[in-house]
C-alpha cells in the first residue's frame, strides 16, 4: 500500500469527531456567545478541510491506480515477450493461433502461426489429447512441453542445461566391480610355484592393461580376486565392448589344457555404497552360478549378461560336495519332515533327483514327500516302474497336498530349478524359511529368495549327478535299492543324451557309484525307447526344418497340430545330429496350448542367451522357453532375436 494512503484517515471515526465538535459548539454558544462563535468557525473550518482532504485523497488514489494499471499492462506485455518460456495458443484443430517470440527463436522462424501443432512437435501424438509433460529434442537442445488441451495452451521450457547436468550426474555415479579368476586351482594344480607365479603374473598384467585402457581403478584383493571402481559412463562403454577382457584372457591362456577364464560382477545405481557392494557381489555370484566366463551387470532393476561362450569348467575337487552334504544332513535332522519339489512338467532328471533326496531323508529317519503335479509322457515309463514299489510310490503327493503339509518345521528342497515361477505350487516357499536349492542350470536373474542352502554347479550334467555325489557323503553306510539307483542313473542318461553331451569325469564317477548300487542299465534303455507313432511324429516335425545362418536348423510345426514337450525336445536333439548343424531350434504347440521352443547347441553357440531374450533359460548347449501366442508369431519373434544377436556380436564364436 502507498504511503499517501497511510497519511489519510477517513471513515466513521472522522464523522463522529465532527458531530462531537458541533455538539460541543452548540453547548458553548449557550454558555458564552463569543466563544461559541469562535468554536463554530473552527468546526466549519475543520469540516471544510476534511472535505477538501477527502477530494484530494480520491484524486491521488485514482491517479495512482491509473498509473499502476498502466505499469502492470506494460510489464505484463514485456514479460510475455521476453519471458524465457515458450507459450503457444492453439484452436480446436490443434493449429497454432498465437505464440510469443521465444517460440520463434526456438524454431528459428519468424512465425509458426497457422502451422499444425503435431507438425511442430510430433511427440505430442503420444499424449492422445491428455494433459501431461514430455521431453523433446530440437537440434542440440532439449525442451520440456507442458500440454494443457482444456485451455488449448502449450508451454515450452528449455531444459538443456538441467538435462546435461542430470546426465553428467548419472554418468559420474559410482560403479563397483569384482573380477574373479574362475578356475585358478584347476589350471595351476599340476604347476610348480614358478609356473603358477608366471601364469598369475601374465593374467594380472592383462587385467591391469585392460583397466588402464578403460580408465578403471584396479585393486588386487587376493590371488584370484580384483576390485574395480569406475563410473556409470565407463561402465556403459564396457558393456558396449562386451567385456572384451573375457576373450583376451581366455585366448591368452588357450594353449593350456584348461584355459583360464574370468567372471565379472558389476553394479551401479544403488542408494548407498554399502548396497552397491552387495549388488556387485550378487552380480558376481550370478555370473559364477551361470557357469563363469562371463560378466553380470546390475544397474538398478536391470541385469545384463555378457560372454558365457564356454562351458562351465568341471571342478576336480569334491570339497564343496562334502561340505554341502554335511550341511544338508544337519538341516534334515533339524526338520520334522522333508518336502521335495521340482519344476513344472517334470522330466526324469527332476524325478530322479527328488527320489535321491528322499532317500537321504529316509536314511536319517525323517519322512519325505515328493511333489508331483501329474504324469507326463517324459516320465510315464519311469513312474510305471516306481509304481511297482509301494514304499517308494507312496512318497509322491499332489501340489495341493503339499500346501497343507508344509509348515515352519518343514525342509523344502527344490531340485532341477532355481526359479520360483517354475514350480507348480510356489506358495510352499512362503510357508517355511528352511529352503534348499539343488540345481545344475546356469543361474538366471530370477532366483528363489531366502534360500538357506544353495548347491548350484553349472558344470554338472544333471541334478541327479549332484544328488548322487551328495548321497556318497550323507552317510558311509547308505545303500540305494535297485529302483532308486536306476531312477538316478536314468536322470543322468537323459540329460547327457546317453553320456554324449555335457559329460565330465565326475559324471562317470557318479554313474559308477549308482551301478555299484544296482542301477540297471537295461531298465534305463527301456525307459528311453520310442514308440513308432512318436517316431513318425518327430519325423513330421523335422521335415519342416530350414537352415539359417548356414549352421542353425529351425523346425516349426504346422499350426493346429499339438505335440508333447518331450517330442519337441527330442526333435531338437535329432536335428543337432545333422551334418553342418551347430545349433537347432524347434517351435511347437504343446498339448496345453502353450507354444514351446526347444534349443540345442554343440557348444559353438550359446542358446541360453537366445532363450533368455525370449523369456526362458537353460544351459549354453540346452535351453528352452514357453511363449503365449501362435506358432507363426513365435517363429517371427525368434528370427528377430537371432538377427539382433547376429548383428550385435555374432551367433557363433
Amino acid at each position: 500500500m502507498p504511503k499517501l494512503l497511510l497519511k489519510r484517515w477517513h471513515g466513521l471515526h472522522v464523522v463522529s469527531w465532527l458531530i462531537s465538535m458541533v455538539l460541543l459548539t452548540a453547548a458553548l454558544l449557550t454558555y458564552n456567545l463569543l466563544l461559541g462563535i469562535i468554536a463554530f468557525a473552527l468546526t466549519v473550518g475543520c469540516g471544510v478541510y476534511t472535505y477538501l482532504a477527502e477530494r484530494a485523497f480520491r484524486r491521488d488514489l485514482k491517479k495512482y491506480l491509473g498509473t499502476l494499471s498502466y505499469r502492470i499492462k506494460k510489464v505484463g506485455s514485456e514479460v510475455i515477450q521476453e519471458l524465457p518460456l515458450g507459450i503457444i495458443l492453439f484452436n480446436d484443430d490443434r493449429v497454432v493461433e498465437w505464440h510469443n517470440p521465444f517460440v520463434s527463436e526456438m524454431m528459428e522462424e519468424d512465425s509458426v502461426i497457422g502451422v499444425p501443432l503435431l507438425e511442430l512437435f510430433p511427440a505430442l501424438a503420444q499424449t492422445k489429447d491428455r494433459p501431461g509433460k514430455l521431453e523433446i529434442a530440437i537440434g542440440a537442445d532439449i525442451y520440456e512441453l507442458l500440454y494443457k488441451p482444456a485451455e488449448k495452451l502449450l508451454y515450452v521450457r528449455d531444459i538443456t542445461d538441467m538435462w546435461q547436468l542430470s546426465k553428467r550426474y548419472e554418468e559420474e555415479k559410482s560403479a563397483l566391480g569384482i573380477v574373479f579368476i574362475d578356475n585358478l586351482d584347476e589350471v595351476t594344480q599340476s604347476m610348480d610355484d614358478q609356473q603358477r607365479t608366471m601364469l598369475l603374473s601374465r593374467v594380472t598384467a592383462e587385467i591391469t592393461e585392460w583397466s588402464q585402457r578403460e580408465n578403471l581403478y584396479l585393486k588386487r584383493l587376493n590371488s584370484d580376486r580384483f576390485l574395480l571402481i569406475t563410473d556409470q559412463r565407463t561402465l556403459r562403454q564396457l558393456e558396449l565392448s562386451k567385456f572384451i577382457i573375457l576373450d583376451e584372457v581366455r585366448e591368452m591362456t588357450g594353449d593350456m589344457k584348461i584355459p583360464m577364464t574370468l567372471s565379472i560382477g558389476f553394479a551401479a545405481g544403488a542408494g548407498s555404497i554399502q548396497e552397491l557392494g552387495q549388488w556387485a557381489q550378487v552380480s558376481l555370484d550370478m555370473a559364477l552360478g551361470r557357469g563363469g566366463d562371463q560378466a553380470a551387470v546390475k544397474v538398478g532393476e536391470r541385469t545384463s549378461f555378457y560372454g558365457g561362450k564356454s562351458n562351465a569348467v568341471e571342478k576336480r575337487t569334491r570339497v564343496r560336495a562334502r561340505v554341502v552334504a554335511h550341511a544338508l544332513r544337519d538341516m534334515i535332522r533339524e526338520s520334522e519332515k522333508v518336502v521335495i519339489v521340482g519344476h513344472k512338467m517334470p522330466d526324469m532328471d527332476a524325478i530322479g533327483a527328488a527320489v535321491g533326496v528322499a532317500k537321504m531323508a529316509q536314511h536319517l529317519g525323517k519322512e519325505a514327500f515328493i511333489v508331483l503335479e501329474g504324469v507326463n509322457p517324459a516320465i510315464q515309463k519311469m513312474m510305471e516302474m516306481i509304481r511297482e514299489d509301494e514304499r517308494l510310490y507312496r512318497r509322491f503327493i499332489s501340489p495341493e497336498q503339499s500346501v497343507a503339509l508344509v509348515d515352519g518345521r518343514t525342509l523344502v528342497v527344490v531340485v532341477d530349478t532355481h526359479k520360483a515361477s517354475m514350480l507348480k505350487e510356489p506358495r510352499i516357499l512362503s510357508q517355511t524359511n528352511r529352503i534348499v536349492v539343488i540345481d545344475h542350470h546356469r543361474r538366471g536373474e530370477e532366483f528363489i529368495p531366502n534360500s538357506v542352502l544353495v548347491y548350484m554347479e553349472p558344470y554338472a550334467s544333471s541334478a541327479c549327478e549332484l544328488v548322487t555325489e551328495l548321497l556318497q557323503y550323507i552317510h558311509d553306510r547308505l545303500v540305494l535299492d535297485i529302483r532308486e539307483a536306476t531312477v538316478l542313473l536314468a536322470g543322468i542318461t537323459v540329460d547327457t543324451k546317453s553320456f554324449a553331451m555335457r559329460t565330465g569325469a565326475r559324471t562317470f564317477e557318479a554313474a559308477s557309484f549308482l551301478r555299484r548300487n544296482g542301477a540297471d542299465t537295461s531298465i534305463v534303455q527301456r525307459m528311453l525307447k520310442e514308440d513308432l507313432e512318436e517316431f513318425l511324429k518327430k519325423a513330421d516335425i523335422i521335415k519342416h526344418a530350414e537352415v539359417l545362418y548356414s549352421h542353425i536348423a529351425l523346425a516349426v510345426t504346422e499350426p493346429g497340430k499339438r505335440y508333447s514337450q518331450l517330442l519337441i525336445a527330442q526333435s531338437a536333439d535329432t536335428l543337432l545330429n545333422m551334418t553342418g548343424i551347430q545349433a537347432s531350434f524347434v517351435i511347437g504347440e504343446r498339448q496345453d496350448g502353450v507354444v514351446n521352443i526347444s534349443a540345442r547347441s554343440l557348444g559353438q553357440m550359446n542358446v541360453q542367451i537366445v532363450m533368455e531374450r525370449m523369456g526362458g533359460g537353460g544351459h549354453l548347449t540346452n535351453a528352452a522357453c514357453q511363449q503365449e501366442g501362435t506358432v507363426p508369431e513365435v517363429e517371427a519373434k525368434l528370427k528377430l532375436v537371432l538377427q539382433q544377436i547376429h548383428e550385435e556380436e555374432g551367433l557363433f564364436e
